[in-house]
């Protein structure tokens, strides 16, 4: 039998979890308890499902504290990034309790008669979610599907394992038996609820997320995947430089750089020196270390295989001309860390240019022009964010219209999303449409038209 086991990254000795996985017959065995709770709830009235979901928010702000600590213990996220999630998770409940009262359709004057439209719920909504963000993903995943009338069954990352189903925990008491439902796994127990589901959500690397949508289209069933980010940020000569650099170096390195939204690279129009100069000190005064302590904003990789690779791509950049001029100093402590480093000089086919390393690592590139950095910048096969720092309003507008991405920031980093906006990629970073925001409602819901002719 197969085991999920989730190890602490900071102390790899202490074991967070270890569970068998689900096996396909318990997922299919899930996946009918949900369909026949599904029924009932999808006919309950919104302040039914607003009701519920108010008081799962309420149930998680109530035990804030305690799921903060054990997002820090399971992926070792920076204490202050932790608190923050669970915020950001009982603010999205709460959002989403709003929307169940939304207007589902519109009304159209048909030849004297009436057509309207009107949104149902797909049904049971499978969720494949990541490690890196443990709770607010599955929530924002799942409380628009839950307030639209779906049943949910989430398949955690097996590294994530302990904090989703803590939210499954905190979340039964307000639900009907089976709507939501947790099954720990990997790849086989992912492959079966894709098979058993009506629509999947899935945030992950590029190569899996391509297999489930593939694996979803099979089965005529709609996918939205969010995949791989390799963000640039675009500044120009006329930026404010210490906001640029502050901003820039906390996007790059937060987290130890594990966000599909983090700055990979860095084009510099103009002359790089300066940008550099306030890079280095900014990168250096982050705090790096236990990721319970107050002040750390860099914690461990994931995993010591996770850590071996941004060591490696480290080696490599240096060996091919590139040149450390940015970087921290790894704490003499126990775990999987990697100090943090901006590398310039590297050619814009270099492997750090083109393959998203997960982890604290990005590129400096120097260029003359802004349209060569939007080049650079859309030289890549993903497509998630940029950002860009300019003075210049009418630059920045016109070179949003230009980038290759489903989203642009002006004057603010690649890192942090808005939930009340859409969030997506294009190219290799996202298939199936929008998240979050009042895009959820277009992917857990299917719309129908119905035409009423006259009577005589």
């Amino acid at each position: 039998m197969t085991r999920v086991v989730s190890i602490s990254p900071q102390r790899p000795d202490d074991v967070v979890v270890d569970l068998l996985a689900a096996t396909p017959a318990e997922v299919v065995l899930a996946a009918a308890g949900a369909y026949k709770a599904q029924r009932d709830w999808a006919a309950a009235a919104p302040a039914v499902r607003a009701g519920a979901l108010h008081a799962i928010a309420q149930s998680l702000a109530d035990s804030a504290v305690e799921v903060a600590a054990l997002i820090v213990r399971e992926v070792g996220k920076p204490a202050g990034e932790a608190a923050g999630e669970v915020g950001r998770a009982v603010a999205l409940l709460r959002y989403y309790a709003q929307q169940a009262f939304d207007p589902i359709g519109e009304t159209y004057a048909v030849g004297g008669g009436l057509g309207f439209t009107a949104r149902k719920p797909r049904g049971l909504a499978g969720l494949i979610t990541p490690w890196n963000f443990p709770l607010a993903i599955p929530v924002w995943k799942s409380a628009p599907a839950l307030a639209f009338g779906n049943a949910v069954v989430i398949k955690p990352a097996p590294d994530a394992t302990a904090v989703a189903l803590r939210y499954a925990e905190l979340a039964a008491p307000h639900l009907p038996e089976g709507l939501l439902t947790v099954l720990p796994g990997g790849a086989e127990t992912g492959a079966a609820l894709v098979s058993c589901v009506d629509a999947v959500s899935f945030t992950g690397s590029s190569a899996v997320g391509r297999s489930v949508a593939v694996a979803a289209a099979e089965r005529g069933i709609p996918a939205q995947c969010e995949m791989g980010g390799l963000s640039a940020t675009i500044v120009l000569p006329d930026a404010d430089l210490d906001k640029a650099a502050t901003e820039i170096a906390y996007a790059a390195m937060g987290y130890a750089g594990q966000k599909c939204t983090a700055t990979k690279r860095i084009i510099a129009v103009g002359d790089s020196g300066p940008l550099a100069e306030a890079l280095a000190a900014k990168v250096a005064a982050l705090g790096l270390g236990d990721p319970a302590e107050s002040g750390v904003v860099v914690g461990p990789l994931i995993t010591a295989h996770a850590r071996d690779r941004v060591l490696d791509a480290a080696a490599q950049a240096r060996a091919g001309g590139g040149q450390v001029v940015a970087f921290g100093v790894v704490p003499s402590a126990e775990g999987w860390f990697a100090a943090p480093a901006i590398i310039a000089g590297l050619e814009p086919d270099s492997a750090l240019n083109r393959e998203e390393v997960f982890g604290p690592i990005c590129t400096l590139t120097e260029v003359s022009d802004v349209d060569t950095a939007l080049e650079l910048s859309n030289a890549t096969d993903y497509g998630l964010v940029t950002a860009i720092y300019t003075a210049d309003l009418d630059a920045a507008l016109a070179a949003a219209q230009r980038c290759e991405t489903g989203m642009v920031k002006v004057n603010a980093p690649t890192a942090g999303v808005d939930f009340h906006l859409p969030f997506g990629g294009e190219k290799n970073s996202g298939y199936g449409g929008k998240e979050q925001g009042k895009a959820a409602a277009a992917f857990y819901t299917s719309a129908r038209t119905v035409q009423i002719g006259a009577s005589r």
